[in-house]
């Protein structure tokens, strides 16, 4: 097998890792090259950011980057990616927080699907249900648990992309966090998704746009309007 390469970004502080013939390199262009994740950089001094799927730690390295104050909880539950996690995040220190899980809607017993989703490859890693008699391979968290824990009364930033959980996370047991989170950036897999999502924020006050597959809501009195950030420097 061929050997982890090293990747820079100006919007990277540290540098980042890279499993050859993986979907890496493609989560790497998605957010350091196309920076898809740019839509947040008008958020006001955000304390914290959820990174709900959070792969091999590119898009929190962005925002730990672009946001020097801010601390992150990244989750992955992937064993593979979240080895890469532990690599990409370790730089940043205390600010990032780890964790080997897969938000859910309630904590219950999940396990990893071996049936290939979109391309396969590991980007598109899904969790389900345990059925009976399986073995959990984790245990889920859900938003509240981890928000609850981290001492923050809000979050500020809450990123998703969790190859279709995102139906089970807005469908129930939400009503308890929504409404403390300032910004949502989240991409939805198909329509079920879309609707249920749609629905579950439609009483709030988000100001919705796009930025390429990523669906973006924001509270009005949490941005101001800038230009994009510049490279680091």
């Amino acid at each position: 097998m061929a050997r982890p390469y090293t990747l820079r970004s100006p919007y990277a502080r540290y540098p980042l890792t890279c499993r050859p013939g993986t979907s890496d390199l493609y989560a790497f262009w998605q957010i350091f090259v196309e920076c898809e994740y740019a839509c947040l950089d008008d958020c006001v001094n955000p304390n914290l950011i959820i990174d709900c799927g959070a792969n091999v730690g590119f898009s929190s390295a962005y925002f730990l980057s672009r946001f020097p104050q801010t601390a992150v909880i990244a989750v992955e539950p992937e064993p593979g990616n979240f080895g890469m996690l532990e690599i990409n995040l370790r730089p940043y220190g205390s600010r990032a927080q780890l964790v080997k899980s897969a938000v859910w809607s309630h904590p219950t017993e999940l396990v990893i699907s071996r049936e290939p989703y979109r391309d396969g490859r590991e980007w598109s890693t899904q969790v389900r249900e345990c059925r009976s008699g399986e073995t959990a391979d984790l245990r889920a968290v859900d938003i509240g648990t981890l928000l609850d824990r981290s001492g923050h009364r809000t979050i500020s930033i809450l990123k998703v992309d969790v190859e279709r959980a995102e139906a089970e996370i807005f469908s129930r047991n939400y009503e308890s966090w929504i409404e403390r989170v300032d910004a949502i950036v989240i991409e939805l897999h198909d329509e079920e998704c879309t609707r249920i999502f749609h629905r579950a924020i439609a009483t709030l006050p988000f100001e919705l746009s796009r930025s390429g597959e990523l669906t973006v809501c924001k509270k009005r009195s949490e941005r101001i309007e800038t230009d994009r950030a510049g490279p680091l420097v």
